[in-house]
């Protein structure tokens, strides 16, 4: 087996997410949203999840919401980082997402919270999800997008240019929407859907945007990445051009996040199966109460 490729440092991304797990709660707008969708989401569903993980504990709200949810015996919450999981209550196990402890069939719901995105095999640790996950099991997973931060992006990658000559390694791989489908077909899931929300945020300068982003412990960790520090030069030209290219009239910015959401099921006989080719019993048609066009150069429908 090949080994898998550490696209991110994850000794650094724990050391940093233990550093900002104090003052989290004010910067966890992206969680909450996420949050908030998740349990509309739950709410539609004729179903109850006995047995939840949440993987990415945060500051532990959500999980607290979780818990209150009608059905739910226990949630168990994961971290990497040791302070973050000590602000969680509950059942809580210190565990990394790329190696999840615990056994197969455990769980009747898997929710993963804005963490996935940070795992060097993400097709990985959908296969460990879809193993803890019972029968017909549902998993929710968050992860953030290819237009996350694509204002900022554009304006280091410029500055940089411009400053150093060439640029560093400081844009994470993200996913695309269009991918995730297929990863969780791979990993075994049946049913599966994955959609995207674009958050747009304004904030008084880009300085705050990167403030605000240190603060969420998601700053740079690549494991590639350029190890010396931003010099002051570099940090305001990229300031500069953020303002110049993306400014609004009253001086504030717009950032970009994009929140991708997967939904699958674990396998079960009682979920519903694609017909075989050619065994529907109506015309498309006739059900869409449409009139047919024969194409030119065509026989009965046929080339």
């Amino acid at each position: 087996m090949s080994e898998v490729h550490q696209i991110f440092d994850r000794a650094l991304l724990r050391r940093r997410r233990d550093r900002v797990a104090e003052n989290l709660e004010a910067h966890a707008f992206l969680l909450d949203r996420f949050a908030d969708d998740i349990l509309d989401r739950l709410a539609f569903i004729e179903r109850r999840f006995a047995r939840v993980l949440v993987i990415g504990a945060h500051h532990g709200a959500f999980s607290a919401r979780l818990s209150q949810l009608p059905g739910v015996a226990f949630v168990v919450s994961t971290e990497t980082s040791q302070k973050m999981l000590d602000l969680s209550r509950g059942l809580r196990v210190m565990a990394d997402e790329e190696a999840l402890p615990f056994a197969e069939d455990a769980f009747d719901l898997v929710i993963g919270a804005l963490t996935l995105q940070f795992v060097n095999d993400l097709p990985g640790a959908l296969v460990q999800i879809r193993r803890i996950l019972r029968p017909d099991g549902l998993f929710l997973g968050g992860i953030l997008g290819g237009g996350t931060l694509q204002e900022l992006r554009r304006s280091w990658l410029e500055a940089e240019s411009e400053v150093t000559g060439g640029a560093s390694p400081r844009v994470a791989p993200f996913a695309d929407v269009r991918d995730l489908g297929g990863l969780l077909q791979r990993a075994g899931f049946a049913l599966p859907v994955a959609d995207a929300d674009l958050v747009r945020v304004r904030y008084g300068s880009p300085l705050a945007l990167m403030q605000d982003v240190k603060a969420m412990g998601a700053g740079n960790v690549l494991a590639d990445r350029r190890r010396v520090p931003v010099g002051r030069r570099l940090l305001l030209r990229a300031a500069e051009i953020y303002a110049e290219r993306f400014g609004e009239a009253d001086g504030r910015i717009p950032a970009t996040f994009e929140i991708l959401t997967m939904t699958a099921w674990a396998p079960h006989e009682s979920q519903q199966k694609p017909l075989p080719p050619g065994s529907a019993q109506v015309r498309l048609a006739d059900a869409l109460q449409a009139k047919e066009h024969r194409l030119p150069g065509t026989r009965d429908g046929k080339p």
